[in-house]
């Protein structure tokens, strides 16, 4: 569905922390390190976490959530725990979100810079 998505971040060491373990807990082990930030490929795209291309400082786009898949509810939690560990904060407890698509269960994260994200799985009940 896309190339690759861009986060920004105004710390590459710890964003480079945080991704490298929540992504890890999506099984997207492979963190490739640029000089201004790090890249996660995958076979459908990549997710690149760097600091702005323009020069000025990162800062959380208001309403902007990206959302990753997960196989199903265990990697959500796993997710969810791997990002509270590394610098992250909660943004939405893991669970059944009646609201969305199927029901599914997800968790929603900030990371270090603000930014929000979060995975989704099938409802387990379902």
């Amino acid at each position: 569905m896309f190339t690759h998505t861009f986060l920004g971040t105004n710390d590459i060491d710890q964003s480079r922390t945080f991704y490298t373990a929540v992504m890890g807990a999506l099984g997207h082990a492979t963190a490739v390190p640029l000089p201004h930030g790090t890249a996660f490929p995958s076979a459908n795209g990549a997710l690149v976490v760097a600091k702005p291309a323009n020069g000025e400082q990162h800062t959380v786009s208001n309403g902007h959530t990206l959302g990753f898949k997960a196989t199903d509810s265990s990697v959500v939690d796993a997710f969810h725990a791997a990002g509270l560990a590394n610098g992250g904060t909660c943004e939405g407890e893991p669970g059944v979100r009646v609201n969305s698509p199927g029901q599914q269960y997800g968790a929603y994260l900030r990371d270090p810079d603000g930014n929000k994200i979060c995975a989704f799985a099938p409802n387990p009940g379902a």
